[in-house]
C-alpha cells in the first residue's frame, strides 16, 4: 500500500506534504534494515499501520497553529512525524529512551526537511517542558502514562479541546480507562478509516 491512502483520507494536502509522505516509504525501509523500528513483516504496511494510524489523532482534533505537542515514546517517529507533516505550523518534540530509535526519527526528519519536529533521546521522567497535548501510540497503560506526563501539560488551552493526552490504543480498554471513566473520551478509528485493520482501534482523549 502506498502514500495514496493518505490522500484518500486527507485530500487537502499541499504538494510539499504529498512529497514528504511519499518519502517515508524509502526512508523507513532503508533505516529499518539497519535499526529495527518497525517489524520486518510490517514494513510493507507502513502507510496503513503506522502513518495513517498516527494521523487518526488529527481526525479527533485539528491542532491550531502554534500548538506544542510532545510525542511520548515515539520509537522511530510515530505518531509525531506524520502529525508534524500534517501540521507544519505546530511544534512537535519527539522523545524516546532508546537512542538508536531516536536516531532513525532524526534522520527521517532531516531527509524530509521538517523544521517543526525535534527528536530527543530522553525518558519521559526527564522531560521538563510544557505542552498543549501529549500524544502516544500504546507505549504503556494510561494510568502509568498520566503519572509521568501530568507535569508536562500546560494550563492555558488554545484548541477546540482543552489540553490533555491523545493516545492510540487497541483491544479491550475497560480496565485501563476505569479510573478516568467520567472524563475520558474514546473514538473508534473505523468511523474515519474504512480499512479492516482499523476495527477495534481507538483514539483516547483525556483532558488534563
Amino acid at each position: 500500500m502506498n502514500a495514496e491512502i493518505i490522500e484518500k483520507y486527507f485530500p487537502q494536502l499541499t504538494d510539499e506534504q504529498r512529497e514528504q509522505f511519499a518519502m517515508l516509504d524509502g526512508l523507513y525501509r532503508d533505516w529499518n534494515a539497519k535499526i529495527n523500528v518497525i517489524s520486518r513483516k510490517d514494513i510493507d504496511n507502513l502507510y496503513e499501520h503506522h502513518v495513517l494510524h498516527s494521523l487518526a489523532i488529527a481526525k479527533m482534533l485539528r491542532f491550531r497553529p502554534g500548538t506544542r505537542i510532545l510525542d511520548f515514546g515515539t520509537g522511530g517517529g510515530f505518531p509525531g512525524i506524520p502529525l508534524a507533516i500534517l501540521f507544519p505550523e505546530c511544534h512537535f518534540k519527539l522523545i524516546d529512551g532508546t537512542g538508536k530509535k531516536i536516531r532513525v526519527a532524526q534522520e527521517v526528519v532531516n531527509a524530509t526537511g521538517l523544521k517543526n519536529c525535534e527528536p530527543c533521546h530522553l525518558r519521559g521522567e526527564e522531560e521538563k517542558g510544557k505542552y498543549d497535548f501529549i500524544v502516544s501510540r500504546a507505549v504503556m497503560p494510561l494510568p502509568d502514562l498520566v503519572k509521568i506526563v501530568r507535569k508536562n501539560i500546560a494550563k492555558e488551552s488554545r484548541n477546540a479541546l482543552p489540553n490533555g493526552i491523545l493516545c492510540l490504543k487497541g483491544g479491550n480498554l475497560e480496565g485501563e480507562l476505569q479510573p478516568f471513566r467520567k472524563i475520558v473520551d474514546t473514538a473508534e478509528l473505523s468511523q474515519w478509516f474504512s480499512d479492516e485493520w482499523f476495527k477495534e482501534k481507538n483514539v483516547i482523549y483525556l483532558p488534563a
